[in-house]
């Protein structure tokens, strides 16, 4: 009874945030996961349909392409995104005037909405009149206008976008990591005559291993969910280019007519591919943590 009266204050205390992760968090789950079974467009009755939205998930070409999407964004932004934070930390890791200044430039774009970042990057990247195309051709670098959001440009610029507005968030916990190595490891290193890569990869990498750890695991799903940029930019297009998991999940719920798509909500449908997704991230998660376990060994 003593134990239980100890531990009913920390109980309360979690109780607000329990409260609202089931409320927010575990039922629109289990509401949705309900749906998978059944026919429901949002009004009307509902029809109970067995797997019939899973037989049509296998067969559905839409859906292949965006889990290909999906994978070739997620791969672009984290080969681009991980190896310049580090840069960036380790640069910005130096004492020097003005540091602190630049690392909030470069942590800013993290603390602005994705809606508002891919309406001013939209404006720069218009092919017809975008401030960078206008911008190229008034200095004579290009001679026509370049299709930056068309077919063979759209998932590159929607991957650059995702990089900039990411890689101040990695930059400041890599440079937390770094600021705790010891500073006389460096300086025994020095001793014996270590220049800066051997001092870099023989020193730094390992030791700033279990945080290098939970950045990748950060960046992966963080990789994988995204979708709001490209919601704005191109809504998935152009012909499909640059749509993703998540972003065709939200439009059978929430249709976008103006793309070309049905414009019916599908939520028996898409419960079925919103656990599907869940599914595929989940399952790169799992290897990516078998793969960590293994690199455990090294520090």
């Amino acid at each position: 009874m003593h134990q239980i009266k100890r531990k009913l204050p920390g109980f309360w205390f979690t109780l607000p945030s329990l409260t609202l992760t089931v409320v927010l968090g575990v039922y629109p789950i289990l509401w949705a996961m309900r749906f998978m079974f059944f026919d429901y467009q949002g009004f009307g009755a509902e029809r109970f349909v067995g797997f019939a939205n899973f037989d049509r998930l296998f067969s559905d070409r839409e859906f292949g392409t965006s889990v290909a999407n999906t994978f070739v964004y997620a791969g672009g932004k984290l080969a681009l995104t991980l190896p310049l934070s580090l840069l960036l930390a380790v640069l910005l890791n130096r004492a020097f005037r003005g540091r602190n200044l630049l690392r909030a430039i470069y942590f800013l774009p993290t603390i602005i909405s994705a809606s508002v970042m891919s309406i001013v990057f939209f404006i720069l990247f218009n092919s017809y009149n975008g401030v960078i195309n206008q911008f190229l051709l008034k200095l004579g670098v290009i001679d026509d206008s370049i299709a930056w959001l068309g077919p063979d440009k759209a998932m590159l610029t929607a991957i650059l976008i995702a990089v900039w507005g990411a890689v101040g968030n990695y930059m400041l916990l890599f440079i937390a990591g770094l600021q705790g190595i010891p500073a006389d490891v460096y300086e025994s290193a020095s001793l014996d005559g270590a220049n800066g890569a051997q001092k870099f990869w023989f020193i730094t990498i390992p030791m700033l291993g279990p945080v290098l750890q939970m950045v990748m695991m950060l960046a992966i799903i963080n990789s994988l969910k995204g979708y709001e940029s490209i919601m704005v930019l191109t809504e998935g297009g152009p012909i499909g280019k640059t749509e993703v998991m998540f972003l065709y999940v939200y439009k059978l719920f929430f249709p976008i007519s103006t793309s070309g798509s049905s414009d019916v909500q599908q939520i028996g449908y898409g419960s079925a591919v919103g656990f599907a997704t869940a599914v595929i991230v989940g399952v790169v998660t799992l290897v990516y943590f078998a793969a960590s376990k293994r690199l455990n060994r090294l520090y």
